[in-house]
């Protein structure tokens, strides 16, 4: 099936479009799951265990797993594996920030959509089409563009209109089809023309709750016939407890932004 599809379907059926972050803090984490031979695997499986019927994708960004040396290497495939066996629907993110050219951007497609086995990956595009093209490549799998980012530098390259010339130049790129782009929640106000440029194209959007963004807004601008949004929560899901009862109260919050989405669904 094609994983756009079942994302779509997932949506539906889950009346969610919630992605959790999977950004494992060891400084954060239960300290009881390091009694365990890989703390950091312990600590997805059981957020995943506990939040998967409130979600629809999950991105791990590749800092906190990379920072761990081979450890974290091992425990990012651990992580893919279980979500591919157990939940195969489900559509997953590498959140790496790639973005260079040539042989370069291919053995990085590689590592990601066929080693690691994830559906997506995010790419930065400044270095331009012949650093995005090797990703684009891949049969059934998605590129995440960096487009317009909720941290306070976007402002120093991003805005006014970088952000609508790779947006605008992109969609002309082979298999523009297969791209996706980060917007920021604390960006909404730009969404409507963002809409104007990518009416089609799914967002993926950073920065609910903790970092300010409203969930309202993002939806009142951004929604499309297919949803076309995912919303990626990642602190406020992982570390709701940092207690025997972590996995309990992330569902809890998953559940709550699950309740919230479903309202836009409905």
């Amino acid at each position: 099936m094609v994983i756009l599809d079942k994302l779509i379907e997932q949506i539906r059926q889950k009346k969610s479009f919630l992605c959790v972050g999977l950004d494992p803090d060891v400084q954060k984490m239960p300290v009881h799951l390091f009694e365990s031979d890989d703390a950091v695997f312990a600590f997805n499986k059981a957020i995943i265990d506990a939040t998967h019927p409130f979600a629809v994708a999950y991105k791990p960004n590749l800092a906190f797993y990379e920072v761990l040396g081979v450890s974290g290497w091992n425990s990012l495939k651990k992580t893919i594996d279980y979500l591919n066996k157990n939940h195969p629907d489900i559509f997953t993110i590498a959140d790496a920030k790639r973005g260079d050219i040539g042989n370069t951007a291919r053995m990085y497609a590689h590592t990601f959509f066929e080693t690691f086995g994830f559906d997506a990956v995010t790419v930065a595009p400044y270095m331009g089409r012949d650093s995005v093209e090797p990703f684009l490549q891949f049969d059934n799998k998605h590129t995440i563009l960096l487009g317009l980012t909720s941290n306070s530098g976007a402002d120093d390259f991003q805005k006014p209109n970088l952000y609508k010339k790779v947006m605008r130049e992109s969609q002309q790129w082979q298999h523009a089809e297969r791209l996706m782009y980060v917007v920021g929640a604390t960006q909404a106000e730009a969404l409507t023309e963002i809409r104007k440029i990518l009416p089609k194209a799914f967002l993926l959007i950073p920065g609910i709750g903790t970092q300010g963004g409203s969930l309202q807004e993002v939806c009142r601008f951004g929604l499309n016939s297919d949803i076309g949004l995912l919303i990626n929560a990642s602190r406020s899901i992982l570390y709701a407890s940092n207690r025997l009862d972590f996995a309990e109260k992330a569902a809890e919050e998953a559940s709550k932004l699950q309740a919230e989405m479903g309202v836009f669904l409905s």
